[in-house]
């Protein structure tokens, strides 16, 4: 195998995204990696079932060559033969075959086919709500509008819900890629105007309803909107039982949605209370772009020609994928500038490759 970029897997947020960045990397620009030491400090190292699949995903757009693509590897080494221009557009079908986060293995391919010679449907199943991964909602609502706004054609559909641990959930994304990559507009986000809609819903699966109805509670008591902003959202089908939270902040600029996923043994009231602390939080700094949608968006930005936008104090995740992307992007500088305590202007300035 060629050599490539060698990667910590333990640095930073020392999860899953570090692997996924990378993998998405490696497709757009054809440089190997290897990565080592992966989730060194979680839980169960190494690999999950959710991971290799998106190994296994990146590995067929690219023709890769791939070394430690099993459950529990604590090392991967991946090499495209396509990359770039050359990956092909088309149908691909990825099924995790666990409740694992279909949004995250979304995201691992969907950059790399931002350059794919034409248009592709991706179908993925699995978990569409998961604790730690955006809910199906996030990325419907927030995160696919503004790679509308780059010039991306991007539609999705959740066909069926997934929670843990049944999984078979399953979300499509119809997907055009933009006529060059490069070409992407400029992408500045400094104020999220006035607050349009609020709007917070309870969803359940095959759960009783006075889950909901506490949830409500909380979330009235807390956020203290009007009465038409709080609804209930029951799905039939579902292989298990599930519940998640969520909050929606649409302003004129942008979207923002909190989500809380509801766990066994964790009660309603702290479920709905998570959702509306981390909302009010978001609220108070006065800025366009959240926690979660701060690490998201600084690749579509690396890709294109770039961007800045005003956020919350970054994540370790914000500041792993901007360590990452610099490595793969060395002409992309991305500087997170402090304001205040509670508000980070997070700048990407694109130079010209090497």
């Amino acid at each position: 195998m060629m050599a490539g970029l060698d990667i910590d897997g333990s640095s930073g947020e020392g999860g899953g995204q570090i692997l996924r960045t990378s993998l998405s990397l490696s497709l757009l620009t054809g440089q190997p990696f290897f990565l080592h030491d992966i989730r060194a400090h979680r839980e169960t190292p190494g690999l999950r079932p959710q991971h290799l699949r998106a190994v296994t995903a990146a590995a067929q757009l690219g023709d890769a060559e791939v070394n430690g693509a099993q459950v529990g590897s604590r090392e991967l080494s991946f090499c495209p033969r396509r990359f770039g221009r050359h990956l092909d557009g088309g149908r691909y079908h990825f099924d995790i075959g666990t409740a694992g986060s279909t949004s995250l293995v979304l995201q691992t391919v969907l950059p790399a086919l931002l350059c794919a010679s034409g248009p592709s449907t991706i179908t993925v199943q699995g978990g569409t709500y998961n604790t730690k991964a955006p809910p199906f909602d996030f990325l419907d609502r927030v995160f696919a509008p503004l790679l509308r706004r780059l010039g991306v054609g991007l539609e999705l559909r959740m066909l069926q819900p997934g929670f843990y641990p049944q999984g078979g959930g399953t979300i499509v994304a119809e997907l055009t890629p933009p006529a060059e990559l490069r070409a992407m507009p400029r992408l500045d986000l400094l104020q999220r105007g006035s607050v349009v809609r609020r709007q917070a819903t309870a969803v359940l699966a095959r759960l009783p309803e006075h889950i909901a109805t506490r949830e409500l509670d909380t979330l009235r008591s807390l956020l203290d909107w009007p009465p038409g902003c709080f609804s209930v959202r029951s799905i039939a089908r579902s292989r298990s039982p599930g519940n998640v939270v969520l909050v929606a902040i649409e302003s004129e600029q942008v979207c923002e949605l909190v989500s809380c996923v509801g766990e066994r043994g964790v009660p309603a009231e702290e479920v709905a209370r998570s959702a509306a602390e981390e909302a009010l939080v978001y609220l108070r700094a006065d800025v366009p772009v959240g926690e979660h949608l701060a690490d998201q968006l600084i690749l579509p930005l690396a890709l294109g020609q770039g961007g800045r936008y005003r956020t919350l104090p970054p994540s370790l995740h914000t500041r792993t994928q901007a360590d990452i992307v610099s490595r793969f992007l060395p002409h992309v500088d991305i500087a997170l500038i402090d304001e205040s305590p509670h508000v980070t202007r997070i700048e990407v300035t694109v130079g010209d490759p090497a």
